[in-house]
């Protein structure tokens, strides 16, 4: 049975919806039954002229944004067929539905807005966010992604803007691990914002005024979680792109009360720590043997250092062993226990050491053998710095995970030539093959996107209650384990973009395993996990 059986829509109505739509792919015979005679052009396409075509339009397009624009505008229209192309080649296409061209989105976000994918809560809603959310017209929703827009990728404040964010987090949920689209629900929470360039920016989409804070801000997101619970009973949250000082108290207070993460905190945890696995099978070294340096003290940096240490622990040595492996650089330098300006989050990885102030220092003084960039400051991984880890260790491990781009402490093309081609490399947002004396080098991308796809698929399937850290620590060797001596003799750490959706679906089948014998899972357990992983699979189809 289609999916046009299950809806009464006829003509305008089923043309201008984007989950029913199939634009000149419908037949002669359902353009007579649902009253679309002479509303489309004569002609009948097959669905691989229309992806052609599509696909033609989109190279002839200047810029990224342009193209950003024209998908956009095709998931407005015919949801079947913009995922069909964005699964067809998630390689070329992700980058332009999200990191890194979704940062330029959002950053102009005012100026291409076209129509609603998602809900703008706005702090005009308090004490009525029950009604605003009941105008979705979806019933059931299992996932909302929501931002607040305080910390935007590494661009900071874009307030109501970051909507790109979760629009774009939630096309992956569907396109990488196969999460029915209509069953997702991108929101941003619009309290104000701080920028003061957005607040004189007669495009901005925003409420004009500064963000809540403080006792009205904790007020604000707690009639949100209850809304949700009370709208959508059986939806989980992901959390996105949360400042520091908000993203881990949020994530703290809920995590036991709603099925929910923080992609920022857990996602970049585990994928970090999957390069890190994969890279030490790489070098046939072990976990005990590495000083791993994070250069950024925030979520996402010690977020990968708690999931790390926990690794470690489970390997066989102690908590306070395994965070002697694990040192932190902030805006301040080294974190060392004479410090006193520490929040909650370092103390744990504060050593007994003398303080320095540079990155170069701290790299000479801990003798990393691996570098973790969460700070989003640019060309910080200097040559200098690379060149003392290659001082360190004949493999350092060089992983400038900040996005997008223009935010990555150095390209792929810096950490070979500085290191000889000896150092094992990735990012968060994606470089080219280098070429470097004869030998081409193919630089790994330690994108998010490897992991809450096939977690945000497991948490469905499952209908899990509680999402643990050690959902992520199973992601993470679940990831890992993927990557092949013949990847490995490329240089790479995780898998090719191109196995993606190969990758979102051994991620969900080893968390789903993970929910249903931790007790978490709503729902029967099957005979078969991974048939019944496959079974939840939503494929584009007309």
């Amino acid at each position: 049975m289609s999916i046009h059986d299950e809806t009464s829509k006829r003509g305008l109505d089923m043309l201008r919806d984007p989950r029913y739509n199939k634009g000149t792919a419908f037949t002669r015979e359902e353009r007579q039954k649902y009253g679309l005679s002479g509303l489309l052009p004569d002609i009948v396409s097959s669905l691989d002229m229309q992806i052609q075509r599509i696909e033609g339009h989109i190279r002839s397009l200047p810029t990224d944004i342009d193209r950003y624009v024209y998908f956009s505008d095709l998931q407005e229209r015919n949801e079947s067929l913009f995922y069909h192309i964005l699964m067809r080649d998630p390689v070329a296409y992700m980058p332009v539905v999200y990191t890194p061209t979704v940062g330029l989105a959002c950053q102009t976000f005012g100026r291409i807005y076209r129509r609603p994918k998602g809900l703008f809560i706005s702090a005009r809603h308090r004490g009525r966010m029950v009604d605003v959310m009941r105008n979705w017209p979806e019933s059931d929703v299992r996932w909302i992604c929501v931002t607040d827009g305080e910390r935007i990728l590494g661009l900071g404040d874009l307030g109501a803007q970051g909507m790109g964010i979760p629009i774009g987090k939630l096309a992956l949920y569907t396109a990488c691990a196969g999460v029915p689209p209509h069953l997702t629900l991108p929101i941003v929470l619009d309290i104000g914002t701080n920028n003061e360039e957005l607040l004189n920016d007669p495009f901005y989409i925003g409420i004009r005024q500064k963000r809540l804070a403080g006792e009205e801000y904790d007020a604000f997101i707690e009639e949100f979680v209850s809304a949700v619970e009370t709208v959508f009973p059986h939806c989980s949250i992901q959390w996105e792109d949360f400042a520091n000082p908000n993203a881990g108290p949020i994530l703290e207070r809920y995590r036991d009360r709603i099925s929910s993460f923080n992609d920022d905190i857990q996602g970049t945890a585990a994928v970090g720590v999957a390069g890190i696995l994969a890279a030490l099978r790489m070098k046939d070294e072990h976990l005990s043997q590495q000083a791993f340096l994070f250069f950024g003290a925030g979520s996402a940096g010690t977020g990968i250092a708690d999931l790390l240490c926990n690794i470690m622990v489970a390997e066989g040595i102690t908590i306070d062993e395994a965070r002697k492996r694990c040192w932190l650089v902030d805006s301040k330098g080294l974190v060392v226990s004479s410090r006193e300006d520490l929040a909650d989050t370092k103390k744990p990885f504060a050593h007994d050491a003398p303080h320095v102030s540079t990155l170069l220092e701290a790299v000479t003084v801990t003798k990393a053998t691996a570098i973790i960039g969460t700070s989003t400051i640019p060309k910080s991984f200097t040559q200098d710095v690379i060149e003392q880890m290659a001082r360190n260790t004949p493999r350092p491990m060089i992983c400038p995970f900040s996005n997008p781009t223009s935010k990555s402490e150095c390209s792929a093309e810096e950490a070979y030539t500085w290191t000889n081609g000896a150092a094992i490399f990735a990012s968060g947002s994606p470089f080219l093959p280098v070429e470097l004396n004869g030998t081409t080098y193919y630089p790994g991308q330690g994108n998010n996107v490897y992991i809450f796809p096939g977690v945000g698929l497991a948490v469905y399937a499952t209908q899990a209650s509680r999402i643990p850290d050690q959902a992520f620590a199973v992601a993470a060797r679940a990831l890992a384990s993927m990557v092949t001596d013949e990847q490995f003799a490329k240089g790479l750490i995780y898998p090719p973009m191109s196995n993606i959706r190969d990758a979102a679906v051994v991620v969900a089948n080893a968390v789903t395993e993970y929910l249903f014998n931790e007790g978490l899972a709503r729902v029967e357990r099957p005979a078969d996990v991974a048939t019944f992983v496959r079974e939840h699979i939503w494929q584009p189809e007309y």
